[in-house]
């Protein structure tokens, strides 16, 4: 079977989130022009998952990428794995791999008596400049723990640990974490999943709607269960653990205090502590519109300020340059 086919394993065809189902949410403009356009399809849903205002085909699969993280951490904790607030922040984070991030991994691969070399995730550079900038100074090389992903890796083997399950094929689709993390995502979001693959991290990935995504981190951050409030309690606690300090993920979080998860391949999720909640997917992966986008529709559904989100967006580097000078910018349209 070709890697295509198994990442449509389930019964789901290749590419059906199509073209037809976007329409335009943001624009790049320069110098009075508009240079380039994102498309994609968005979704706001209120407390009890009914829709508020839908753009483009938010009902066709895709994969969340990432921002099925607070699924996987919320069941890794239902596995009986206690973390500190800080640790249980990192276990959902893409991380920048600074000096703090890491040793926050390590402390988790600690409690479970594992050292980096069971992490299943590829080696990396820090995804954080200055991070990688200080490791090559330093004769370093590309390594498991800096990888975006390795708290999500760390926590599961701990729970594998724990739980008594084997560790080295933790990332096996048939394994019995991966089973329960599923099962999860399917009991959250209300739907079954359309297709499975892998992540750029190599644990397992799953395709639902953005409708079905919104719901499911709705549920989440009304914090129906103590685990799920444990975990939206760390995670606005500690919001430069979910990725690095200054990044538009991070500033969403400690400002806002919005529950905020991005992923790859633009996919952007948020939800406020009453539940009110967006996913979106632009359809050429980009991410520099994901959050300016998301923000300005929970803004349109009442749910945040529009003072304080235009306060937070002015921080964010949307500035198009021509010769080191301003000459444009990055904008919604939606």
């Amino acid at each position: 079977m070709t890697s295509a086919a198994t990442a449509a394993s389930h019964g789901s065809s290749l590419g059906t989130f199509s073209i037809e189902g976007a329409v335009e949410l943001a624009v790049l403009e320069r110098s009075g022009f508009i240079e380039s356009r994102h498309v994609g399809a968005a979704v706001v849903v209120d407390p009890t998952g009914a829709v508020l205002e839908e753009l483009g085909d938010a009902a066709a699969p895709v994969f969340p990428r990432s921002s099925l993280k607070p699924f996987q951490a919320l069941a890794i904790r239902e596995a009986g794995v206690h973390l500190t607030p800080l640790q249980t922040a990192l276990s959902m984070a893409s991380h920048g791999g600074t000096p703090e991030h890491v040793d926050v991994v390590r402390e988790i691969l600690q409690l479970a008596s594992l050292d980096e070399s069971a992490l299943g995730c590829p080696a990396d550079w820090p995804g954080d400049r200055a991070a990688r900038d200080a490791v090559v100074r330093a004769g370093g090389s590309a390594e498991r723990v800096y990888m975006n992903c390795s708290g999500k890796h760390a926590a599961m083997l701990l729970a594998c640990v724990q739980q008594g399950w084997s560790t080295t094929d933790y990332l096996d689709p048939a394994h019995p974490l991966q089973l329960r993390i599923r099962d999860l995502i399917e009991e959250q979001t209300g739907e079954e999943i359309a297709a499975s693959g892998v992540d750029g991290c190599g644990a397992p990935v799953h395709a639902i709607s953005l409708r079905a995504l919104a719901r499911g981190v709705s549920r989440i951050a009304q914090s129906e269960t103590p685990d799920a409030e444990w975990l939206v309690d760390s995670v606005l606690a500690n919001g430069w653990a979910v990725d690095s300090p200054k990044e538009q993920n991070t500033l969403v979080i400690d400002e806002l205090q919005l529950f905020a998860k991005l992923g790859a391949e633009g996919v952007m999720v948020m939800s406020t502590r009453s539940g009110v909640a967006v996913a979106l997917k632009i359809l050429d992966g980009s991410l520099r519109a994901a959050a300016i986008v998301a923000l300005e529709l929970l803004v349109r559904a009442g749910a945040v300020d529009r003072g304080d989100v235009d306060a937070l967006v002015s921080t964010f580097d949307l500035t198009v340059l021509g010769g080191g000078q301003p000459v444009g910018t990055i904008r919604v349209t939606a």
